[in-house]
C-alpha cells in the first residue's frame, strides 16, 4: 500500500488549503477506512478526520466545523478542506489507510499556518 500525501504549505491565519492523498498498490483498495492525523514537534499524533468507504466522517474535537473530508473512490484519493486556519494547526499531517486490520501511513505533508 502506498500513499502519497500532497498539498501542504505556507498559509497566513484564516487561509485554506486542501490535502490530497493517492492510495495506490496492490493491498489497496476503495473500501480502505481513510483517515488524516497530524503531529506537531513534541506531541503526539492525533486524528483530525476520518471517512469510511460510505462516505460517514467523524472529526477531531478541535476541528470545530472548520475542516472536511472527502473521498473519491474511483481515482482513487482522499481530500481534506481546511478553512479558517490558525497558527495552532501547524503541523505534520499524514494520510492513513485502515486496511484488514493493518493501518498505512503516507509520509506526511507540512502545513504551517503564521499569525
Amino acid at each position: 500500500v502506498q500513499l502519497q500525501a500532497s498539498g501542504g504549505g505556507l498559509v497566513q491565519a484564516g487561509g485554506s488549503l486542501r490535502l490530497s492523498c493517492a492510495g495506490s498498490g496492490s493491498m489497496f483498495n476503495s473500501n480502505a477506512f481513510m483517515a488524516w492525523y497530524r503531529q506537531s514537534p513534541g506531541e503526539d499524533r492525533e486524528m483530525v478526520a476520518e471517512i469510511t468507504s460510505g462516505g460517514s466522517t467523524n472529526y477531531g474535537e478541535f476541528v470545530k466545523d472548520r475542516f472536511t473530508i472527502s473521498r473519491d473512490n474511483v481515482k482513487p484519493t482522499v481530500y481534506l478542506q481546511m478553512n479558517s486556519l490558525e497558527p495552532e494547526d501547524t503541523a505534520v499531517y499524514f494520510c492513513s489507510a485502515l486496511i484488514r486490520g493493518t493501518r498505512y501511513w503516507g509520509q506526511g505533508t507540512q502545513v504551517t499556518v503564521s499569525s
